[in-house]
């Protein structure tokens, strides 16, 4: 199949990308940045023609659309990046459908809780319906909590749980949540490819636990052998809460704020039709996490959250030299022979700072 891919440089088409080469897949990358693409990773499938890059900006230029494309993949979001991120996610919708020429449409979104929808999955669901007023059919679906080496959520996560010994929690964090692991994000990505029963549908998609945020921290600290407090509070808001995510973890204030936005109400599967469909193997949170450290520990994290142009700006080459750290906190020691007296040094040690720098 000739298959094209956009947002193949982001979190979930890195990862997507590799097995869609592997199955044999003809692929065409749209990227807003050729130079940005590892393409040194992929060199074999390009020599052979089998990966193609084309270089083009939903909200700009864009090239001639692809002849012979059987399916594509809409992965792109601006969560996070500014207070018109969802006029821009609307217009890139538009401009897709437009351009386009497809059999199939696969857009990956987010569950739709009960209740009112944060700006965040209002946005995808504007989407979702923007692409679904083209003349391609449209396969959706919808994720909640995804569990894998350097998705945002997991990271946040992580970076609570190996941080903090005992943490202040707003009521809401004992909602529910149903994680999935991403390399069940992408056997359902595959396995929806041309698949008649699934054009035009919209599917929830989730692992096995339903577990509340609250459970996601003390399960990771569990798996990683940590004694974590935790105590939940009535007076956290979702503003202060976001800006207390910004301050301890990696994530952008909007990021962090887009995020808690969409986690006040419970994100779980509402049908489970695609389970039924496209059988897998679903992992449980634990067996996600420690799925997560064997790419940790090897450093063979092949994508992260912050990877897209609309999440960071670090030279890519910069990026693939930087090892994850397995406890969320990066080490550097070093170690050499003082030739002052003991208390001499410690005395020198206890007067950095203040006049002294």
């Amino acid at each position: 199949m000739h298959i094209l891919l956009t947002g193949a440089n982001g979190y979930i088409g890195m990862r997507l990308l590799p097995t869609l080469l592997e199955a044999g897949h003809t692929v065409t990358c749209i990227v807003r940045s050729i130079p940005r693409f590892p393409s040194s990773q992929f060199r074999p499938f390009i020599t052979n023609n089998q990966l193609t890059l084309l270089e083009g900006d939903f909200l700009g230029d864009l090239p001639p659309v692809p002849k012979d494309i059987d399916a594509a993949y809409y992965l792109l979001h601006s969560m996070g990046t500014g207070s018109d991120f969802a006029e821009r996610e609307a217009e890139c919708a538009h401009r897709f459908t437009s351009w386009i020429k497809s059999r199939q449409v696969i857009y990956l979104s987010g569950l739709v809780p009960k209740g009112s929808l944060s700006t965040h999955l209002a946005s995808r669901e504007k989407v979702n319906d923007l692409l679904r007023q083209g003349p391609t059919p449209v396969t959706t679906l919808r994720a909640s909590i995804i569990v894998g080496s350097g998705s945002a959520s997991f990271e946040i996560i992580r970076d609570l749980a190996e941080k903090l010994p005992f943490m202040i929690t707003p009521k809401w964090t004992a909602n529910l949540c149903q994680p999935i692991a991403i390399r069940n994000v992408i056997g359902y990505l595959t396995g929806v490819l041309e698949h008649e029963e699934t054009l035009g549908e919209e599917f929830d998609i989730g692992g096995p636990d339903m577990l509340s945020y609250r459970k996601l921290l003390t399960g990771y600290a569990s798996t990683r052998h940590l004694k974590r407090l935790i105590i939940p509070i009535p007076f956290f808001t979702p503003g202060l809460s976001a800006r207390w995510l910004y301050l301890v973890t990696a994530a952008s204030y909007p990021l962090a704020k887009s995020l808690v936005q969409s986690l006040v109400n419970e994100t779980i599967c509402q049908d489970e039709r695609l389970s039924k469909l496209i059988p897998q193997n679903l992992l449980t949170y634990e067996q996600a996490i420690d799925k997560a450290f064997v790419r940790i520990a090897q450093n063979k994290v092949p994508s992260s959250w912050f990877d897209s142009l609309a999440s960071g700006h670090l030279d890519p080459a910069f990026l693939q030299s930087v090892q994850v750290p397995s406890h969320g906190i990066l080490s550097d020691k070093q170690t050499f022979s003082l030739k002052s007296e003991r208390e001499q040094a410690i005395t020198s040690v206890w007067s950095l700072g203040g006049a002294k720098g």
